[in-house]
């Protein structure tokens, strides 16, 4: 029996959102590496990370979530069971490859709430976005029953009310969230409508599923989706090459705008046949986005402590260093979500999670995730 026969490949609820998380890891990891020195990407695609995030916790919990105790300890489990387990693993081994970190570096970090201070070290760079995730999940109960209790537009206002308060505290001078700059673009406050773009898309699917009707015919949506990412992206190259850089035209673009084709570039993945929703559906595809976490968060370290050194004795071949580091991350990552990430995942949610085991076998399904 092959190794990866019992991962599940073929049973996600959304097998096309499960591939890009695979090539957005790809992307990143391009950015941090790229095949020539100063030949960045320069996209932030943490957006579509974000729209992602908001959309599958809404369509997993929203019909579900109560501020009981007991409703609380298991959707806080089931988070805990899929984000800390492999970022614990792979910092630890970060920290003991290098012994100087003060105190507060190692307790924000581990707690991930390292993003939410000005000028703390990320031992893990990528790590930044886990806590703005991480807000995300705390708040994201109190969104579902808003929004359940009244509409879209309430649990809206309170996230815009949030940044309203987390600018304020920004002008106080505090270590915490220090700068207007720093909210906007490190941490939820500022990242708040990515995250609200895919809560619209699930609850826009969640109505749709109801009548039976969720697949519809032609391009649409995904040819819609794909022409704005495209347009907002190259309005942010060319921000990109203008000198000073304006921070708040990126911000605009990235933060507040281009969560609205993303949405639409998934509304036409999940409900439309094309060439992007089938190759984003294959089997190769699946096993990458399920292990696309464990990428995320390995492919600094192996570039940082393995490829970076090792480019100094392979001067000149900078693009087969790129490659390698790049191919053998990716298998690494997948036998690190096989034999690790996926079983300690399983087992927590089976040692402490009640009877009612239908929302982790949803979760299972749909692979909620960085």
């Amino acid at each position: 029996m092959s190794m990866f026969s019992k991962v599940k490949i073929g049973n996600e609820k959304y097998p096309a959102l499960t591939g890009i998380r695979a090539l957005g890891a790809t992307v990143v990891f391009f950015d941090h590496f790229p095949l020539w020195a100063d030949s960045h990407i320069i996209i932030n695609v943490m957006a579509f990370f974000y729209v992602l995030s908001g959309f599958l916790i809404v369509r997993i919990y929203y019909e579900r979530a109560e501020l009981s105790r007991r409703w609380l300890a298991k959707y806080f489990l089931n988070r805990f069971a899929r984000i800390y387990p492999v970022y614990f693993l792979l910092l630890s081994i970060a920290v003991c490859l290098r012994h100087d970190f003060h105190p507060w570096v190692l307790l924000t970090n581990y707690t991930l709430t390292h993003a939410l201070f000005i000028n703390t070290d990320f031992i893990i760079q990528p790590s930044w976005s886990l806590t703005v995730e991480e807000c995300f999940y705390f708040l994201a109960p109190l969104f579902m029953i808003l929004a359940r209790r009244y509409n879209f537009l309430v649990p809206f206002l309170l996230a815009s009310l949030l940044l309203l308060a987390a600018l304020v505290i920004s002008k106080l001078g505090i270590v915490f969230l220090q700068t207007p700059t720093f909210v906007l673009s490190t941490t939820f406050f500022g990242h708040f409508v990515e995250f609200f773009a895919g809560v619209y898309l699930a609850l826009a699917l969640l109505k749709l599923e109801k009548t039976g009707s969720v697949y519809a015919q032609g391009s649409k949506c995904t040819a819609a989706g794909l022409a704005g990412v495209s347009v907002l992206v190259t309005a942010m190259l060319i921000v990109y090459r203008h000198t000073p850089l304006n921070h708040y035209a990126i911000i605009l673009i990235n933060n507040f705008l281009i969560p609205v084709p993303i949405a639409l570039l998934y509304w036409g993945l999940i409900r439309e046949n094309t060439v992007l929703s089938r190759l984003l559906s294959t089997n190769v595809s699946g096993l990458s986005g399920r292990s696309s976490y464990s990428f995320y968060l390995l492919h600094t370290l192996i570039i940082n402590y393995v490829s970076t050194p090792l480019l100094v004795s392979m001067s000149g071949y900078r693009p087969l260093c790129v490659f390698l580091t790049f191919i053998i991350t990716w298998l690494i990552s997948i036998l690190l979500f096989v034999f690790y990430e996926e079983p300690v995942n399983i087992f927590i949610r089976r040692k402490f999670r009640s009877k009612d085991r239908s929302v982790g076998m949803q979760e299972t399904l749909f692979q909620v995730g960085p």
